[in-house]
């Protein structure tokens, strides 16, 4: 029977499925093969069955052109590396603009509110002399009020060993309330004023009475803001600029250059905020450390003798150089 146009009648699409699915299904039971097909649903969407099929109207041919128009910049735009950036797969991490470089953290430091890796308190925790060696090398780190960081590397320190020592001011085993930091934990702060004028630093060690005196540092960075600190303690008139060399060359000099004084006194190196100790490049080995006697510790008998002083040969950072100790250390 024909409809309008000539047209064949739709057949009954779903009773035609069943038919070639019991076909199927027979034919592949008899070749012994797997069989996975699975019986149509009810009420599934018609397809057209197999033969001729109705030409498109001219409405479908203009949307099928502007569809493969748009295959081309889809892909295109799809395999774009703004794309890729944008689109990560769900099966890998998505991956972004390279992070700058900067010092990295270990989970070997403490780190207290995220600020660089810092030294713990088991760095301090070991005698005079080893821990006056230890320091050289490492980088102190001031932090300002405003958060300028000042930073130096330690190149010279004097061992002070406790109550045996004549040169130390816990000789004889005495404690007072201004040497109260060196008979605290290993890492505490000791500041005291010299010369009614100056402050020095020390760190206590293992042992009561026990520090290390920092005598110098080679300055990192804040190298003007050290300058200008230097500029506006130095007790002179003199209106001369610092040269580099000169603005931690002494342990009075690197408490200026630093803004240490008194109020750090009895602080914990291992947990301040405003001062701590980081882990430098490999310290100097060998004949590269220089062992000399301490400087400026007046009429003590033989410890004023005993190379107590440590300090980098070669640096010019250094307070003094003893050219006689070089030579014994390097022979």
């Amino acid at each position: 029977m024909q409809t309008r146009a000539g047209r064949r009648p739709t057949p009954d699409v779903a009773t035609a499925r069943v038919e070639l699915h019991s076909q199927a299904r027979a034919a592949a039971l008899h070749l012994g093969l797997p069989c996975k097909l699975q019986a149509p649903r009810s009420g599934t969407k018609a397809e057209w069955p197999a033969g001729p099929r109705p030409p498109p109207s001219l409405g479908q041919l203009s949307q099928r052109r502007g569809q493969k128009k748009q295959r081309p910049a889809e892909a295109e735009q799809q395999w774009s590396p703004a794309a890729v950036a944008q689109s990560p797969s769900p099966k890998e991490p998505r991956l972004g603009a390279p992070a700058a470089l900067g010092p990295q953290c270990s989970i070997y430091f403490s780190s207290p509110k995220g600020q660089s890796v810092r030294l713990g308190s088991e760095f301090f925790d070991q005698p005079a002399v080893p821990l006056a060696r230890a320091f050289l090398g490492q980088v102190l780190v001031r932090q300002l009020a405003d958060g300028t960081e000042l930073r130096g590397r330690v190149v010279e320190t004097e061992a002070y060993l406790g109550p045996e020592d004549e040169a130390a001011h816990s000789r004889g085993g005495r404690q007072t309330p201004r040497n109260r930091g060196m008979f605290m934990k290993p890492g505490t702060l000791y500041v005291y004023l010299i010369y009614g004028m100056y402050f020095c630093m020390n760190v206590s060690s293992r042992g009561d009475g026990a520090c290390v005196l920092l005598r110098a540092l080679e300055p990192l960075g804040g190298l003007e803001a050290m300058r200008q600190l230097r500029k506006s303690l130095r007790k002179s008139t003199a209106s001369r600029a610092l040269k580099d060399r000169e603005l931690c060359s002494g342990p009075s000099k690197l408490c200026q250059a630093l803004a240490i004084d008194k109020s750090f006194d009895q602080r914990d190196l291992a947990q301040d905020e405003a001062v701590w100790l980081e882990p430098g490049s490999p310290g100097p080995r060998g004949s590269a450390v220089v062992a000399a006697a301490r400087v400026g510790i007046g009429n003590t008998g033989e410890w004023a003798r005993k190379p107590l002083r440590f300090y980098v040969r070669g640096s010019p950072w250094v307070s003094v150089v003893d050219r006689e100790a070089e030579k014994s250390t390097q022979a």
